[in-house]
């Protein structure tokens, strides 16, 4: 996630706070040049980047009428003074804000622009949380700690107990060994930024961006090292990103892995106030949507809808959506509760499709879960999600939410996509070394590979995830269904996996690995990326069966 880690490991900090490099320590290469923001929009023929021929897709349906689509997004929040997602933000008409009045009685108070599943009174949110292994752990440790068989009648608890404490164990060494790395690497930025900003004489609380360091002229060697540290760090980070939005996200990712070491379990009930493990219909929530958590939700939402054309931020998929804003995902795994609540909110209130964003190792109360996507399913609203960013096998190994149900009554749904992450050129490097895969499970690939979205308040961010490949999905499927409302969900998923052409004979590195290849159309079901010009002309060719 951070290849900061990689480029500067090694980099320490002496006693006295000057930067020394391990001796063993490699500095990553320069990266190639930055690639365009729009890539990801791109054709492969005319512009030599693996895009979703967008541009292609638009002059098949130039002249032609759309219908608006409400999507969803499960997420952190939204940013919704964003001016690139302010005019598209879908605002429910029943509801007159700020009265506190549950004006269209749907439960909901004030739900102008959608709801947060995370909040609490006083304008209070749990959006820091910890993962479901620790917290079941900690559930279970009372009843089954000191026992080393199953009590009679609990044969599958305790099964269930074993399974839980492993990933724990799992889960917790792995944070503490990362907390161990990347804590001095947290450090050395701190205090190499500290030299940069007095160099280009900067207040403390001001930011520099990698143009800036051209400017040092200081002959200092701690200035140069702290230089050298920066460029490599900007250069692998890509973008236009600042040294406090770097800082920023290690330092969210420290919380997160402190929080799996050191958990605060009484979070959930101090703050929101009800029991996550008990699915009473009782209310709960705010309609405080945006908290300093956002970023990751305001980024989906602007590859999905972000206003087209205004000379402004980026250019969504899809040129006729609202987009629905529902917190249910924190800085750590999000609630089974939250999430079967969370798409019985969106499809209620009229969105044809969700893109869900997250995923997690366990999932207790998958059967709520597993209720909500045949919910959808049953009112026809297509689910995209992405398929994680373990790079690992989701068919051996599987990731939560998923559409293998625990009843046994489906393995495939009709109306949910799974996409992995893919990078902007047809070579070694296509599969996102980051990105889960199935051949199963995982549906297509889309990009999702140093992608730029929009940021909180007025801000970009370039960045690597299946979370951004799952809502560039997204918006196709709202794009083929504005042209072609008459769709099903069954279809919208029928298109996009039709129109995603497979790449057989292209070997790429496996996700994960730096030497072994695989053939692409290994890594999914369709073997193939997304194509938004390809979609629609085979939406044009169905008759509508939606409902």
């Amino acid at each position: 996630m951070y290849k900061i880690c990689k480029t500067i490991a090694g980099v320490l900090l002496s006693s006295a706070l000057l930067i020394s490099f391990n001796s063993t320590a490699q500095v990553a290469p320069k990266a190639p040049a930055e690639l365009p923001k729009n890539w990801h929009l791109m054709d492969l023929k005319t512009d030599g980047y693996f895009g979703i021929s967008l541009n292609q897709a638009y002059q098949f349906v130039k002249g032609k009428k759309s219908k608006t689509v409400i999507i969803a997004t499960i997420d952190s929040g939204i940013d919704t003074a964003q001016a690139d997602l302010k005019p598209v933000l879908w605002t429910n008409t029943k509801e007159i804000p700020g009265n506190g009045i549950d004006d269209d009685k749907n439960g909901y108070v004030d739900d102008v622009h959608g709801w947060n599943f995370l909040g609490g009174p006083g304008g209070k949110c749990d959006f820091t949380e910890t993962t479901e292994e620790v917290r079941e752990y900690n559930r279970l440790k009372p009843k089954y700690e000191n026992l080393t068989s199953a009590p009679a009648g609990s044969e599958k608890e305790f099964a269930y107990w074993e399974s839980v404490k492993l990933t724990y164990n799992t889960t917790l060494n792995k944070s503490k060994t990362e907390i161990q790395q990347l804590q001095p690497i947290m450090n050395a930025l701190m205090a190499t930024s500290g030299y940069i900003k007095k160099a280009l004489n900067l207040k403390s609380d001001a930011s520099f961006k990698k143009g800036d360091l051209a400017k040092i002229t200081s002959a200092s060697d701690t200035v140069k090292q702290s230089k050298a540290v920066w460029a490599s760090v900007f250069d692998q980070e890509g973008g236009d990103d600042t040294n406090a939005k770097i800082i920023n996200d290690l330092s969210e990712y420290l919380a997160k892995l402190n929080n799996d070491v050191n958990p605060d379990l009484d979070a959930r009930k101090r703050i929101v106030g009800d029991n996550p493990d008990e699915k009473d219909g009782k209310p709960y929530g705010s309609n405080l949507i945006k908290f300093a958590d956002a970023e990751h939700g305001t980024g989906v939402a602007g590859l999905i809808g972000a206003v087209r054309n205004n000379k402004y931020g980026i250019d969504g998929v899809a040129d006729n959506v609202r987009i629905m804003a529902i917190k249910a995902v924190p800085n750590g795994d999000e609630y089974d509760k939250d999430i079967a609540n969370a798409i019985h909110y969106a499809v209620d209130n009229g969105a044809k499709i969700i893109n869900m964003s997250f995923g997690k190792k366990l999932s207790p109360h998958k059967a709520w879960v597993d209720e909500a996507f045949k919910y959808a399913a049953g009112k026809n609203v297509l689910l995209v999600q992405a398929s994680g960013n373990d790079n690992q096998d989701v068919d051996a190994k599987p990731q939560f939410p998923n559409d293998t149900f625990e009843d046994g009554s489906g393995t495939d749904a009709d109306n949910v996509i799974c996409v992995g992450a893919s990078a902007d050129k047809l070579d070694a490097s296509l599969a996102g070394t980051f990105s889960n895969y199935g051949k199963k499970n995982v549906d297509v690939f889309a990009p999702g590979v140093k992608v730029t979205s929009v940021n909180m308040d007025a801000e970009f961010n370039t960045a690597d995830g299946t979370s951004f490949a799952s809502p560039i999905t997204a918006g196709i499927a709202a794009l083929v269904l504005e042209y072609y409302p008459n769709l099903s969900a069954k279809q919208l998923k029928q298109v996009i996996l039709e129109s995603a052409t497979p790449l057989t004979g292209t070997m790429v590195l496996k996700p994960g690995s730096q030497t072994e290849k695989v053939d692409f159309t290994t890594l999914s079901k369709t073997g193939g990326i997304v194509n938004a010009y390809r979609a629609l002309v085979a939406a044009s060719k169905l008759k509508g069966e939606g409902i």
